[in-house]
């Protein structure tokens, strides 16, 4: 079953960090053969966000620009450093955000985390149910994370300028760094969503599963650290790389430099990912933690 609302008008976005390649240079193969990614229902734009960081080989140059999409943010014109004036024109060309006049956006993203091809989904409304659905139906090894804890229009990323948008994270990739095997699941993952896409606009979408896995993000955890906000210690040697696999009350989490070892207090089964994640050190964080849930299609 679809909905009425058909979503006409797509944009790509890669690069909103400058240091994560494979939506670059993924954005470059597309405008030489923009024919890749054509649907018969939609027009596709492809927008390079952040090229100065890529100039510098840099996630940012100022700030972060995935956090610079916030309404009051954007609204903020004292904000004008170089990533938050970016976010103004992407928004500008996009949006606005609230009422854009773009229906959907992919947002390209790269990980240093173990979390292989990963499709985060900002709401679980019927039509991101059927998204899910689908891309987990022709890619078995795609992972679905939700991060529907606050609405679509409270979140900061780029790809809540409009009320449909997801971000694409595949991992592990090194900063500044092209992997095939991750660049071919990033492309193989676009192109089932622009599928998706196409087949909802014109209601011919296949019969899909009536559930699927997804991980509901739930937390945010530190790295052990002092008083001064100097570090203590690390994730342990069973949680790296461990992304999407349970840890449970009493299992060991981190180790500090002493040797003692911490161990999750949670009462929940939890499934960490973006563990370790290279970006996340300036803010001292060492892991998302999610519940394991299954989502109703239907």
């Amino acid at each position: 079953m679809t909905g009425t609302i058909k979503l006409n008008k797509v944009a790509i976005v890669g690069g909103t960090h400058g240091n994560e390649f494979s939506g670059i240079y993924l954005l470059r193969k597309w405008r030489e053969t923009p024919q890749l990614i054509a649907r018969e229902s939609l027009s596709v734009d492809t927008v390079f966000a952040n090229p100065k960081a890529f100039e510098e080989n840099k996630r940012y140059l100022d700030s972060d620009m995935n956090r610079q999409f916030g309404t009051d943010e954007l609204c903020n014109l004292e904000l004008a450093n170089y990533e938050q004036s970016r976010a103004k024109a992407i928004n500008e060309q996009l949006g606005p955000k609230g009422a854009a006049k773009t229906d959907f956006i992919i947002d390209l993203h790269n990980t240093t985390s173990n979390m292989g091809p990963s499709l985060i989904l900002l709401q679980t409304d019927a039509f991101n149910r059927q998204l899910g659905a689908y891309v987990v139906a022709k890619m078995p090894n795609a992972v679905v994370v939700l991060e529907d804890h606050i609405p679509v229009h409270e979140h900061t990323f780029l790809s809540s300028i409009t009320q449909q948008g997801v971000i694409v994270e595949i991992g592990p990739q090194p900063q500044s760094v092209i992997r095939q095997d991750v660049l071919d699941w990033m492309e193989e993952m676009t192109g089932h969503i622009l599928d998706f896409v196409d087949l909802y606009n014109r209601d011919a979408l296949p019969e899909l599963p009536s559930s699927f896995e997804a991980y509901k993000y739930q937390e945010t955890l530190k790295l052990p650290e002092n008083d001064q906000g100097e570090r203590l210690g690390m994730v342990h040697r069973n949680v790296q790389d461990a992304d999407f696999k349970v840890l449970r009350h009493g299992d060991p989490i981190f180790t500090l430099f002493d040797g003692q070892e911490v161990y999750w207090e949670g009462d929940y089964e939890a499934y960490p990912h973006f563990i370790n994640e290279a970006a996340y050190y300036d803010n001292n964080l060492a892991m998302s933690l999610a519940k394991r849930v299954m989502i109703d299609v239907n």
